[in-house]
């Protein structure tokens, strides 16, 4: 069959309609497609950029209504791990002095709690100190570097954590913490996250830095006022002594002893009977050191109730127990950069003692119903009128405590050691008391000063003290009326008080013995009845005179 030229193309044109549409089909839905993923994928960009703004909105409006971290923290932490997905954020403050960083705050509410507030990081092997150095962000992923701190890497491996974005948060020019983003699953950071997380960093920085500054501002007010009521207490005391009187061979040893000890900062344990003037060493090694500019402050642990010897030592919190109505400093955060004296320091129940060892050792405790660390930089000075060597032995007092108080011992001799400077000690208490009272005191009779001379004063110089106040308000005229009989019936008594107990105890302990059949050690021994150790009763039985 012959076709012309026009039924060509009459038949082309009606073979190509059909394949002509179906392309044509093909390519709208391929437009249809690509402008609903379009679509779809501005939309995500959209709602991500919004949230992105809002974020922001959040730490700027939190920023300038808040002077307190954690409250913004709390506020803007958790939309953070909405928009970044991430899985945990923290903030990092470094503490230079330690080469260390502290975990100041944390959100990571599927945390397996290693990753908490207070934690404290070595400084050295963490990507927070490259980025404290550089002042530049930092990002890593899975696996983190073989250089990275083992405990660092430990916490990251147990948490999951596979992506982690360190952020400086920079304040006048000085990078003042790390804001540190975790993800657990490998999704890295990008340099647009980065971007965008750049003005974030920036205000929180600025919350940082307003936080820092109003906690130093309040901390130093509460210490003011802390100090202020500690040293209106110690204007209304009356010291002991308002010098060391005498010149002894004990009493120049003892102070021979102080010059040495003074210039360093080593903890001293003044040893002696009580009256002796212990605080007056005390006082003189503070005024003789480096720490002389600073308070002393000073704690007598024998009169506190044991159930708030902790609060007036370590300080407690708002809320900590019923009564705590509102913060308190303790003694030694009182004492920062000045000395600290802990007079009857036996008298520290043992529940207590490894807090004291831990502040001694370390510089570091925590407030009661607190989490937060006190670092106190102070010197310590303890005293006390007992044996505690013994007490180590009987098992009433730590035994590395006590080595740890024991590094500069000074024993203060009782008066009745030294009473060649009996008579130097009542001139001058006379002389003080005569000119408190506005009497004229000019003669001591000598037949009073023999007696005082004589007398063993069990009290020591505070008994000594407190005799010739009574006797300058008893003086009407310029010679002293020391009432010597009362010394004599004092001397007495006590002689009869100190016949009786030994005889009441020396009694009992031969009672003992006796049922024990003489046996002192062993389960059924006379130490076990007695509740004394086998070498105390020895020495009791020794001291007694007690023999079989």
């Amino acid at each position: 069959m012959n076709f012309g030229a026009a039924g060509v193309d009459a038949y082309s044109a009606a073979e190509l309609e059909v394949p002509l549409l179906v392309a044509g089909q093909v390519a709208t839905a391929i437009d249809n497609a690509l402008s609903h993923e379009e679509a779809r994928s501005l939309q995500q960009q959209v709602t991500r950029e919004r949230d992105r703004l809002r974020l922001l909105l959040e730490v700027n409006n939190s920023v300038v209504s808040n002077l307190e971290f954690g409250e913004l923290f709390r506020a803007v932490s958790g939309t953070l791990r909405q928009v970044m997905e991430c899985d945990s954020v923290n903030v990092s403050l470094p503490d230079p002095e330690h080469h260390e960083f502290q975990v100041y705050m944390v959100d990571s509410p599927a945390g397996n709690g290693l990753m908490r507030e207070q934690l404290r990081v070595p400084m050295q092997g963490s990507g927070s100190e490259l980025v404290l150095e550089s002042g530049k962000p930092l990002t890593w992923t899975f696996p983190f570097p073989g250089w990275l701190d083992p405990r660092a890497k430990r916490i990251a491996e147990i948490e999951g954590f596979k992506a982690i974005c360190f952020l400086p948060l920079i304040s006048q020019d000085r990078v003042r913490g790390i804001l540190q983003l975790n993800r657990r699953t490998p999704t890295p950071f990008t340099d647009e996250d980065l971007e965008f997380l750049g003005p974030i960093a920036s205000q929180v920085a600025i919350a940082v830095e307003n936080a820092l500054e109003h906690r130093r501002v309040t901390e130093a007010r509460e210490r003011l006022l802390e100090e202020s009521s500690y040293l209106r207490d110690e204007i209304r005391t009356v010291h002991d002594f308002e010098e060391i009187v005498g010149s002894s061979i004990g009493l120049r040893s003892v102070l021979k002893q102080v010059e040495t000890v003074a210039p360093t900062d080593s903890t001293v344990l003044i040893i002696g009977e009580t009256g002796t003037g212990k605080e007056l060493v005390a006082r003189a090694i503070h005024n003789l050191s480096a720490r002389s500019d600073h308070i002393l402050v000073k704690l007598n642990c024998a009169a506190i109730p044991t159930g708030l010897l902790e609060s007036e030592l370590f300080g407690h919190e708002k809320g900590a127990f019923t009564g705590a109505i509102a913060q308190k400093l303790g003694r030694f955060e009182l004492a920062h950069k000045g000395t600290l004296f802990l007079d009857e320091v036996g008298d520290i129940p043992l529940e207590l003692q490894p807090k004291l060892l831990r502040v001694l050792q370390e510089k570091e405790f925590e407030r009661l119903g607190s989490t937060r660390t006190q670092r106190v930089d102070i010197r310590l000075i303890a005293a006390t009128n007992r044996d505690l060597a013994q007490m180590v032995a009987d098992k009433q007092f730590r035994s590395d405590l006590y080595y740890r108080l024991n590094i500069f011992p000074i024993g203060v001799p009782a008066l009745r050691d030294r009473s060649q400077d009996i008579p130097m000690l009542v001139r001058h208490f006379v002389a003080r008391y005569a000119r408190e009272m506005n009497k004229v005191i000019e003669h001591i009779p000598d037949e009073a000063m023999e007696t005082m001379t004589r007398y063993s004063w069990p009290g020591n110089v505070r008994e000594l003290q407190n005799f010739i106040e009574r006797a300058v308000i008893l003086s009407m005229g310029k010679v002293l009326r020391a009432p010597p009989g009362e010394l004599d019936r004092t001397a007495t008594a006590v002689s009869a008080n100190l016949n009786t107990l030994e005889e009441t105890e020396r009694s009992h302990i031969r009672k003992v013995l006796e049922e024990t059949n003489w046996v002192v050690g062993g389960r059924n021994g006379a130490a076990k009845r007695l509740g004394l150790k086998r070498t105390t009763l020895i020495y009791k039985m020794q001291k007694l005179g007690i023999a079989r």
